[in-house]
């Protein structure tokens, strides 16, 4: 008789895929992510007597814990097969102690992709519980719960009640409200240009070149009288070609996407907040019913990961269908070098199978799922694909000792760019190559323009550049910055102004308390040294109570001097114009974990609240309401009718104000990001246009 097997993932999604590949035999249960946790009502560690855990089981799943100690009693053997990460591992031990299972036994399994043949040969070889995976967990788990309970309470007694601190978050916060500083302080300065546009008489076609310098010593153009100054000298001056270099130069594709490169390019090409972008993830890595023999399938291996490798296996079978699809002068296969202090136990993020080509099962995905696997699909198909190779030139010209230059360029093998091209890389659709000059030849002066320019402040972050300044500064991990990013939203100290991340005056506040009590919590190297601290327990190079001991003395001694320094400071509730209905009071802006409301000063006294009525000054299709700006249950911006739930109107783009559809009078809608355009609301037409300039 066949043993009984007991095989425990953490989602259900998971599991539903994995029973399907195994047989009769295994019973498939999900933990549902963590079974057993720190609590919540206190500190849960005991820094006094070597940073001893209690754990406890989290409240609501007892019953969860208690079906899988009655199924794992029935079976002759129990595989912990959670997630191929330090969570998981953790939720693997956690489980093996709950259920009576030797942590040393072999009783772990991981797959880096829920596929077939990965599942079976994951089965095959169980390991032992990695205990450096868990204690670097645990190191972690503990370092952010001494941080967070141990500074917050100072925070609700000194500033407001409800704000948190946290040992990524608080420097991810630093590091906007420190951008947001250098805007403020930014002193722009004036600069000129003059922006010329060439005739060649022998081929006829015009060419755009700009002011350099004199005698191809490059200078700067200060003031508009500097550029008129030379405009002046020009306009009679023959115009010669002083030098014509012709060149070759080749672009080599990307690496595979790591967490934090997906991130950034989901949300530069579709405007996806990084948490929506794991989401997606999630689903497509836990499995995906696409009918006929494939069945349900993980389509994407492991999203949490900061590796370059590639499975030897899957760049085989990638090399083949390239060189099948495309020829082998497009074929360059390559391993990337993963950078220091990544964690390589996984791969990069890929298809789990390349033969499963993104438009063959658009119709099983949602769109959402479609574009992010598409996405995944084409970037690491590109990434063993050849350099795409421009034709350049660059041409000087000279004017009686004044240096004008042109360049351009154009494709002459397109390699990887067949299958995909970088959200960041606009070069490609503006430039093109310059008529054929050569040496000593004139060209003709057909228009020029002197240009006024101001230097720029930096850019705010956006959730893609937030991550990279992270990723770059060794802060967080790639199972961080999704939900850190949507603490620091929901905590009220940084909100997004479209795709721009600002902080508020709380999160300027809280900022300089830390900055001022806790410089190391928000200092960025230090945070980056801990990061590194914490990747060594992992590899079994320091013991994790350890790193707890070295850092929580100075720790405790920052909190006592903070508790007696900080002076209490008063926010002041930005107040409305919206008057309360019940007493009188001007009503006062305040936030929520669903976002700001209006909420009566005279709190307990009167207890109003009103949700805030964001008008957009555009009347209803449907009836005589104003069409207003709403949020989703999970904060996504939409359009209806200020008299919902009688009106059903509802939009996702924003109504066009002053101005209906010249075809049929309609309400007209505009539509942002890659495909921005304006189009008509009504069905039966077909009115749309481009957004012109000062539209968008």
């Amino acid at each position: 008789m066949a043993a009984k097997k007991l095989l425990i993932v953490e989602s259900p999604a998971k599991a539903g895929t994995i029973k399907k590949y195994l047989g009769k035999d295994y019973t498939v249960m999900a933990s549902m992510g963590h079974i057993i946790d720190l609590p919540k009502s206190q500190l849960g560690v005991d820094p006094e007597h070597d940073f001893e855990p209690k754990y406890i089981t989290i409240r609501g799943k007892g019953t969860l814990l208690n079906q899988l100690k009655k199924e794992a009693k029935k079976a002759d053997i129990v595989y912990l097969a959670t997630d191929p990460d330090r969570e998981g591992e953790a939720i693997s031990w956690h489980l093996a102690r709950a259920l009576n299972i030797d942590e040393n036994s072999k009783c772990r399994v991981t797959f880096n992709e829920i596929t077939k043949s990965a599942v079976k040969a994951a089965i095959k070889e169980p390991r032992a519980i990695d205990m450096d995976l868990v204690n670097a967990q645990q190191a972690r788990r503990i370092l952010d719960r001494i941080v967070g309970y141990k500074i917050s309470p100072i925070l609700w007694e000194k500033v407001k009640k409800g704000l948190s601190a946290g040992r990524v978050q608080s420097v991810a916060t630093r590091l906007i409200c420190d951008r947001e500083e250098e805007i403020l302080n930014f002193n722009p300065q004036e600069y000129w240009t003059i922006e010329t546009e060439f005739t060649d008489p022998k081929s006829k076609k015009t060419f755009n070149a700009k002011y350099y310098g004199e005698n191809n010593k490059e200078v700067k153009l200060n003031t508009g009288e500097e550029a008129k100054k030379i405009t002046a000298d020009i306009q009679k001056a023959k115009f010669v070609v002083d030098q014509v270099k012709k060149g070759v130069q080749k672009r080599n594709p990307q690496p595979p996407f790591t967490t934090s490169t997906m991130q950034q390019d989901a949300s530069r090409k579709y405007n996806f907040q990084a948490a929506k972008t794991m989401q997606i993830a999630q689903t497509l890595y836990e499995g995906i019913n696409l009918g006929g023999k494939l069945g349900t399938i993980g389509l994407i291996t492991y999203m949490r990961t900061d590796s370059l490798r590639i499975a030897d296996d899957a760049q085989r079978e990638t090399i083949a269908y390239l060189t099948e699809e495309y020829g082998k002068e497009y074929v360059n296969p390559k391993q990337y070098k993963t950078k220091k202090n990544a964690q390589d136990a996984h791969e990069a993020i890929r298809p789990t199978s390349i033969n499963i080509k993104p438009i063959d099962i658009k119709d099983k995905l949602t769109n959402d799922q479609y574009r992010l696997y598409k996405l995944i699909w084409e970037r690491f198909a590109a990434s063993q694909m050849s350099p795409a190779v421009y034709d350049t030139m660059q041409v000087t010209i000279d004017a009686d000792g004044h240096t004008f230059k042109a360049s351009g360029s154009n494709i002459n093998f397109k390699g990887y760019m067949t299958v995909y091209v970088e959200a960041t890389d606009e070069k490609d659709k503006k430039d093109k190559m310059l008529p054929e000059l050569e040496k000593n030849q004139e060209v003709k002066l057909k228009s020029f323009e002197e240009k006024q320019h101001f230097t720029q402040p930096p850019a705010r972050f956006s959730d893609a550049t937030l991550i990279r300044e992270l990723e770059e500064n060794g802060i967080g991990r790639p199972s961080t910055y999704a939900p850190t990013i949507s603490t620091i939203v929901s905590r009220g100290y940084v909100v997004r102004n479209k795709k721009q991340l600002i902080p508020t005056e709380l999160g300027i506040i809280t900022t300089d308390i830390m900055k001022n009590n806790f410089s190391d919590i928000v200092d960025v190297e230090f945070t980056a040294e801990m990061e590194e601290e914490l990747d060594a327990v992992e590899e079994g190079e320091r013991q994790w109570k350890g790193v707890l001991n070295e850092f929580y003395p100075p720790f405790k001694k920052n909190l006592e001097e903070a508790s007696e320094n900080i002076a209490k400071i008063k926010i002041k509730d930005e107040e409305s114009d919206v008057v309360c209905e019940k007493c009188g009071r001007k009503m006062v802006y305040k936030l929520s974990k669903f976002g700001k409301f209006l909420a009566c000063p005279g709190y307990p006294e009167c207890k109003n609240t009103k949700a805030i009525r964001e008008g957009t000054g555009v009347k209803c299709p449907k009836c005589d309401g104003e069409i207003l700006v709403k949020k989703s249950h999970k904060g996504k911006i939409y359009y209806g009718c200020e008299h919902n739930p009688k009106c059903d109107f509802m939009a996702w783009d924003a109504p066009v104000k002053d101005e209906t559809c010249p075809i049929c009078g309609g309400l007209l809608l505009k539509k942002e990001g890659r495909s921005a355009k304006i189009f008509c609301y009504n069905e039966g037409c077909n009115y749309e246009r481009k957004i012109k300039k000062g539209e968008g």
